[in-house]
């Protein structure tokens, strides 16, 4: 499946679901008998999040944040808000976060302290993509997948404009469709 508007794909659909075998597995050995509860942030890691429950081979349960910190511009913002706060009590629990991309951090770094204040026997990371480059404060990602350029990149749950997250593949916009978003 290809899509006129992207300009050049960054990762296959091949390379994702290799990538998320083995993040899965890794989850599964990691924690053994102890019971994690995925939290996924919304909207783009539904998907990931679909895919990663489907390797992890032992019992997990799932529960959803939204934040937002985007709007509808290409780069972030740096404000952060809760739009839907998660509906399980996570204190004494170990809690995987699930997200498809690290990029700047700081969605992730107000995420995590937030999660922190509620308790949880563990807090780690689960990042499909992590941009290195345009990271403004350090994460500890656990469970990574793959470094990408500082491009902004759609499919595989990551839209512009609600579009493309249904791609089986992450790629980079053709430029004319977003110039100017947010500039």
């Amino acid at each position: 499946m290809t899509n006129e508007d992207i300009e050049r794909v960054v990762l296959t659909e091949d390379e994702i679901q290799s990538k998320v075998a083995e993040l899965g597995k890794r989850i599964s050995e990691d924690y053994g008998d102890r019971e994690p509860l995925l939290v996924g942030v919304l909207k783009g890691a539904f998907v990931l999040m679909a895919d990663l429950s489907r390797r992890i081979t032992v019992p997990v349960e799932f529960d959803f944040m939204a934040v937002a910190s985007y709007g509808s511009s290409t780069r972030t913002s740096g404000v952060v808000r809760i739009i839907k706060d998660l509906d399980l009590e996570i204190t004494d629990r170990h809690v995987v976060i699930v997200e498809d991309i690290v990029d700047s951090g700081l969605t992730l770094s107000y995420l995590m302290k937030n999660l922190r204040g509620r308790r949880p026997l563990s807090l780690e990371v689960c990042a499909l993509m992590t941009k290195p480059e345009a990271l403004r404060v350090p994460i500890d990602v656990r469970y990574h997948g793959f470094a990408i350029p500082p491009a902004f990149v759609v499919g595989y749950g990551l839209d512009w404009q609600q579009r493309y997250r249904n791609l089986p593949y992450v790629g980079t916009l053709k430029p004319h469709l977003y110039e100017g978003d947010g500039d």
